[in-house]
């Protein structure tokens, strides 16, 4: 039975490996959930087949296994960007050093979206958690708001600084690489025939995006999360 979207309002979900919860959302289209995985714990191998999932890494090492096989596992650090395809079936462990926190992008929206092929907590072939996995949210859980027009809204996240703006243009980012991260939320790059270029739910370098801006245009404006740590210029 497919999960109530709105009955996970404003809740953390609590998880045998960690826990997560809704960070942000744009309705069902996109939305951005912060996970906290345990050291040494992982989360089930599964696969989402509908939806895009990406991830942007905040603190600690990730061992992501992509497909079925275990050879194929890849260690990514802080501020590592990774996009996965609907299909793909993965898994997210964090090492044993130190709790992993990792932003994950999903477009579309849809928790019911998931197919758990393998699981270390007796979750195979399982759904979703229900709502009496849940906590509510309280004022140490951060949550990202969509800002005023004109305004920027900013924020802390594991060492991680946070800014959520609407650009007409890209003219104020940087030609060379400051290591920042922009995730799309709302808006679209567009060709002079108005082909979608980039759309909600990609997430790349910052100057990728100066780059783009010289062949395309924004399609009215477009809504930016950047992430930077505090020794990267940033615009």
């Amino acid at each position: 039975m497919k999960k109530n979207i709105r009955s996970f309002k404003n809740r953390v979900v609590l998880k045998p490996w960690g826990q997560e919860y809704n960070i942000f959302n744009n309705k069902k289209k996109f939305s951005i959930t912060y996970l906290h995985i345990k050291k040494g714990f992982c989360t089930s191998l599964h696969s989402h087949s509908k939806k895009k999932t990406g991830f942007l890494i905040l603190s600690g090492v990730a061992e992501v296994q992509l497909g079925l096989y275990t050879k194929n596992i890849i260690r990514y650090k802080p501020m590592s960007i990774l996009v996965l395809r609907p299909g793909l079936f993965h898994r997210i462990k964090a090492n044993k050093k130190s709790d992993l926190f990792a932003l994950e992008i999903e477009t579309p929206f849809i928790r019911s979206d998931l197919i758990r092929l393998q699981d270390n907590y007796g979750r195979r072939n399982k759904g979703y958690e229900s709502i009496n996995k849940t906590r509510q949210i309280n004022e140490k859980d951060v949550t990202f708001k969509i800002p005023k027009k004109n305004e920027k809204n900013l924020y802390k996240l594991n060492g991680v600084n946070i800014e959520l703006n609407y650009y007409k243009n890209f003219s104020s980012f940087k030609n060379y690489d400051d290591k920042s991260v922009a995730i799309i939320c709302d808006g679209q790059m567009v060709t002079e025939n108005g082909k979608e270029v980039i759309s909600a739910g990609e997430i790349v370098k910052s100057y990728t995006l100066k780059k783009l801006s010289k062949y395309y245009r924004i399609k009215n404006q477009i809504l930016i999360l950047k992430a930077f740590k505090s020794k990267y210029l940033h615009s």
